[in-house]
């Protein structure tokens, strides 16, 4: 039997009829007066008789036949639908029994209710089909009792009001219930202060070498000591570097100031030398958020590897992330993942290279979980450059950047810097900025915030009188530190001399690095030093070797505790450059060439050239040319830096085994042999056989530093625009004044997107060979650039987010300028200066409605206009009768087609994603476009196209919206332009990027 057939056949006009004769007269009200309504109250057969049993029984027979009206085979065998009736009706019956009330078996729904009439009735006594159908038509029939239920205007008020009983019932649960449990996130609000407060605190010093604010302290205020450094984005291309997004495809990516990195990626890896300002840049990103974020912002997470993998430890899940801080066990239950839920996680993992090489898988894996089960945070992991390798996160979405060193500019603003924190007097900060603009070897060492502050305080210290190489600045710095701060302040301790106090501090550096480590227990320090103090006995006059530990901590400022129990160097600079130290002592050179593929090991190395004997000296290099891996023939490279002692025909063996790098495969291997410093311009080619080889080099070079603008200067003349952008690209990284002249000054032809981003540079741009093309950022004022262009016209200029007043009139009478660019001038309100210049390119999105019209009809030569948001009215009759324009892109606006129809040398034509045809005229103003090559429209206009619209030139119709998966309309649009390829418009994007 099909049961639907039975709730079918009783429809509402049959049944409800029916139904009400089993209930008497409503009354009125809710029925709050005496208790509420039960059924049992207004059920006729039980209260005023109206409804005798044969009744009832007439009411069951009638329900019976509707439901046996269905057409197809019966659903009861012949004779049983009398006992269906009577059963029914005995069913029914049980209604004057129950005792709930209507808005209770409304609650409890048809089935529910149906299976409690059954309960009070008695046993049907009927066969399996007919009880079956029996109880389907209950179920139907207890339906229609419902919906009358709700019906009747007792029901309304009643049901209201016990509703308004339950929830007041809840609500008092609840705030007993609150009343005894705080509200969690009122304890998530007030911990989360209480963190941030700490965070600004914990991490707003630094430690500066050779600089005491107090007795007894090296720290600095992060405000003061911070530098704003630029990273760079790795480019994309077919070297096997991972691509990266691009604004403009035809550049490559600009660098950015490394407090931005994360404005644009919520996931950076970001790469770094020693000393570059990795672990400073977390603390910046760290404190400031921690002070500028809004409450319910980002919240950061320090996680400084070396602290926590240092025992092999499992690397923390989201509760663990504060196990290094003094809040440990502090936080409510759950807090840290409720912040990374809420995507309000920033986390900064310092230090990947610091764990050992074999557990950095471990530590991908970690990382990677997090990420997935943590979306939407955002993560800065920090490296040096060799320790993992390229794409290394890149499949889970992290861009990579690298540090760049600090050119004259950032050195000049951290000796100053350094200067008023120390106090040490304007003269001799400018002796020695004066020392670093005259003295190429020792601009050389200035490439980083350690070794810039390890200049400042020697050139302090020895009264401006500074050492030449690095060796000799690690020496210096290791003896102003170790004797010669306390001698000098006069403080009364036991006279140790710097030999037994470097013999002791070797021995726990090279441990550290023999076991892949940064940190080591107290303990273990103790044994190791106390093992070491017999064969050392002048530091017996410390006393044992917790005495003497306590000394090197205390005074010395070369290790530091982070934890109670854990010490570490206050940077691995000096680790690496005592462990090579131990390792020479000890005889252990074939135990350092033997890690020479292992990236921690990579500066020990070459601090054991510089520190060797020459015997020794040759023996590392030898063992480095023998192994004959790329990176050991690279070391061996770079080792000749140090190696003030050497046999000519090995380091000839070095330069010929070096040749098989050069040219380098990649931008990254360019990096990295450039890094090796000049002596690598020997072996660069003067002029690659193709452009890439030329590339290459050119990058190579640039990272040698100083001495490489002679080199770079060789490539003024090179064809390639991508070569001529590098050497545009990179000038701040040089001397400015210097570079200019010898680079930028002899270009041809001249830049054609030259970056300037302070007055500074535009006063360091001398001359050119012709009109160059600059970029000017926010930062550079009007005064500025007025009097630039007042003896330097340009053939382009763009403009970003300019504060230059209401005006343009510096640009008047610039007759050479063919290119305009301008993002970002709110304040402006006259185009006037503009009009009549022979501009041939121009980018307008001012950002306010300033009007165009006259600006237009003033440029005869215009051939391409990009229109942004925020203009004022403008149309395409407003263009000059001489325009010819072949590219016109109003992707942001819905313009008139009015007039556009005599432009007809247009090749390209964008209209917005707003833009609608207005009548036929439109589609007139478009067929007249005999040139047009490819348009970009919305989906919503592409059948008009397809229908009203003749371009037989058509090639490309670009979409803003992919919704033409429509076969009829991509067959309509197919039909109607048969040579047009139709796209989504972010693909015609991907593929300008990648041309």
């Amino acid at each position: 039997m099909d049961a639907s057939v039975v709730g079918i056949r009783l429809a509402s006009g049959v049944v409800t009829p029916l139904v009400k004769k089993l209930f008497r007269g409503e009354g009125a009200g809710a029925g709050l007066v005496d208790r509420p309504v039960r059924i049992s109250s207004y059920v006729s057969l039980r209260e005023q008789r109206t409804l005798s049993r044969d009744d009832l029984r007439r009411l069951a027979d009638k329900l019976v036949a509707e439901a046996l009206r269905a057409p197809g085979e019966p659903p009861l065998p012949p004779g049983e639908e009398t006992g269906v009736a009577a059963a029914l009706a005995v069913t029914l019956h049980s209604l004057g029994d129950l005792a709930l009330e209507d808005a209770q078996a409304v609650e409890m729904g048809p089935r529910a209710f149906a299976a409690a009439l059954r309960g009070a009735a008695p046993p049907t006594g009927l066969g399996r089909d007919a009880e079956l159908f029996h109880d389907e038509l209950l179920v139907t029939t207890c339906l229609h009792i419902l919906q009358f239920f709700t019906t009747r205007s007792t029901y309304i008020p009643a049901a209201l009001v016990q509703s308004a009983h339950r929830q007041a019932e809840t609500i008092a649960k609840i705030d007993a219930l609150l009343a005894r449990i705080p509200r969690q996130d009122g304890r998530d609000a007030e911990f989360e202060r209480t963190y941030l407060a700490y965070l600004a605190t914990r991490h707003n010093t630094l430690t500066i070498f050779g600089l005491d604010l107090a007795p007894g302290s090296a720290r600095w205020p992060l405000d003061l000591a911070y530098v704003s450094l630029e990273a760079t984005p790795r480019r994309a291309g077919g070297d096997g570097s991972a691509p990266i997004p691009a604004q403009d495809p035809a550049h490559s990516p600009a660098p950015v100031r490394t407090e931005d990195v994360l404005a644009s990626e919520p996931r950076v890896l970001l790469r770094g030398e020693a000393g570059s300002g990795k672990t400073t840049l977390i603390q910046w990103l760290a404190v400031s958020t921690a002070r500028d974020e809004p409450e319910g912002g980002l919240v950061p997470f320090v996680l400084p590897l070396r602290s926590l993998s240092r025992y092999a430890e499992r690397l923390p899940a989201p509760e663990d992330f504060l196990v290094a801080t003094a809040l440990k066990g502090r936080s409510p239950e759950g807090w840290e993942s409720r912040v990374m839920d809420a995507g309000r996680g920033l986390i900064l993992v310092d230090g990947i290279d610091e764990i050992p090489e074999d557990e950095r898988g471990r530590a991908r894996d970690w990382l990677s979980d997090l990420l997935t089960a943590y979306p939407g945070n955002r993560w800065l992991v920090t490296s040096r450059p060799s320790a993992v390798r390229q794409d290394w996160l890149a499949t889970e979405k992290f861009a990579e950047l690298t540090l760049s060193p600090m050119n004259r500019a950032d050195v000049a603003g951290f000796v100053t810097r350094w200067h008023r924190a120390a106090e040490a007097g304007e003269e001799l900060r400018d002796q020695l900025l004066t020392s670093l603009a005259t003295k190429p070897e020792l601009a050389r060492l200035a490439t980083n915030p350690l070794l810039c502050g390890l200049i400042c305080a020697l050139h302090r210290e020895r009264h401006g009188f500074l050492p030449s190489g690095r060796k000799e600045l690690y020496t210096a710095a290791l003896s102003m530190l170790l004797h010669r701060r306390d001698r000098e302040r006069d403080l009364r301790l036991p006279e140790l001399a710097e030999e037994p106090q470097l013999q002791l501090l070797q021995r726990l550096a090279y441990w550290l690095i023999r076991n892949g480590r940064t940190q080591i227990s107290r303990k273990r320090a103790e044994e190791l030093i106390a093992a070491a103090l017999p064969a050392v006995p002048a530091a017996q006059v410390l006393g044992e070797a917790p005495a003497v530990l306590r000394h090197f901590l205390e005074r010395t400022g070369l290790l530091r505790a982070p934890t109670e129990d854990t010490l570490e160097f206050v940077h691995r600079t000096f680790q690496d450059f005592l462990g090579a130290r131990a390792g020479l002592d000890e005889g252990g050179l074939g135990e350092l060439t033997r890690h020479a593929d292992d990236d921690q090991w990579e500066d020990v190395i070459r601090m054991a050239v510089a520190q060797g004997r020459p015997h020794d000296r040759a023996a590392i290099i030898g063992d480095l040319l023998v192994r004959d891996s790329d990176r050991s023939v690279l070391l061996a490279l770079a080792s000749l830096e140090y190696a003030a002692e050497l046999d000519p025909g090995l380091r000839q063996d070095v330069h010929k085994a070096a040749l098989r790098l050069i040219p380098p495969k990649n931008e990254e291997a360019a990096r990295a042999l450039g890094r090796i410093g000049p002596l690598v311009l020997e072996l660069l080619p003067s002029g690659g056989k193709t452009v890439r080889v030329s590339h290459l080099s050119v990058i190579a070079a640039v990272e040698t530093g100083a001495e490489a603008v002679g080199y770079l200067a060789g490539y003024c003349h090179h064809p390639s625009e991508r070569i001529r952008e590098t050497l545009t690209r990179v000038w701040e990284r040089f001397d400015m004044e210097h570079y200019a002249a010898e680079v930028l000054a002899r270009m041809v032809p001249p830049p054609g997107d030259l970056s300037i981003t302070r007055d500074a540079e535009l006063t360091a741009l001398t001359g050119f060979t012709g009109p160059p093309g600059l970029h000017v950022h926010q930062s550079v004022s009007r005064d500025a650039l007025t009097r630039f262009l007042a003896r330097q016209p340009v053939a382009g200029l763009g403009l970003l987010n300019f504060a230059g007043g209401t005006d343009a009139e510096f640009l008047r009478g610039q007759a050479s300028l063919r290119w305009l660019d301008i993002r970002g001038w709110p304040e402006l309100r006259d185009l006037g200066a503009l009009q009549g210049l022979p501009l041939e390119v121009v980018t307008l999105d001012l950002g306010n409605d300033v009007p165009l019209g006259p600006a237009l009809a003033s440029w005869p030569r215009l051939r391409v206009l990009t229109l942004g948001r925020g203009h004022g009215p403008w149309s395409f009759a407003d263009f000059s009768p001489e325009a010819r324009l072949e590219m016109v892109d109003v992707a942001d606006a819905a313009p008139d087609l009015a007039g556009l129809g005599r432009h007809t040398s247009l090749r390209s034509l964008w209209l917005g994603d707003t833009w609608r045809p207005r009548g036929e005229a439109a589609w007139a103003e478009l067929s007249a476009l005999e040139n047009l090559e490819e348009i970009a429209v919305h989906t919503a206009a592409l059948a008009g196209l397809a229908s009203y619209a003749h371009l037989p030139s058509l090639r490309t119709i670009m979409i803003h919206e992919d919704q033409a998966s429509n076969s009829t309309l991509r067959s309509q649009v197919a039909h109607s332009f048969p040579q047009a390829a139709l796209k989504p418009v972010t693909e015609a994007f991907l593929d300008a990027y990648e041309a």
